[in-house]
Formats: C-alpha cells, structure tokens, sequence
C-alpha cells in the first residue's frame, strides 16, 4: 500500500496540524503530550501515533 502521506512529520508540522504555535508544539514534545520519535538530533512526530492520541482524546470527551 502506497499512500502519499508521509509517516512522519517535523514538530513545527505537527503544530500546523494541531492549530498550535511551533513554541507549543515544542512545549507539548517536552512535556511528553505528543508522541515523538528522536532520530539522531531530529524529533519527528509518527503520523499514526498522532492520530491515536487525537482518537484517545476524542473518546475522552465523548465520555463526559
């Protein structure tokens, strides 16, 4: 299966998704909010492991 999505993005990316400033994003990786890969000296966030937390939260909500 080949899609064009790529299976990982940078944390400035992830942001853009989110609707959240690039200084939030890298405030969330820090925390340990959102999934992150270290590949060397680059942080990438797995596309999958993103929508699973976004899934997880959803549920969450849904449960109130």
């Amino acid at each position: 299966m080949v899609t064009n999505e790529k299976l990982v993005m940078s944390v400035p990316e992830a942001g853009e998704l989110l609707c959240i400033s690039r200084a939030q994003a890298y405030l969330m990786v820090k925390r340990g909010i959102l999934p992150v890969l270290r590949l060397g000296r680059r942080i990438v966030v797995p596309r999958p492991a993103l929508m699973k937390m976004l899934e997880n939260a959803r549920a969450g909500n849904a449960a109130r």
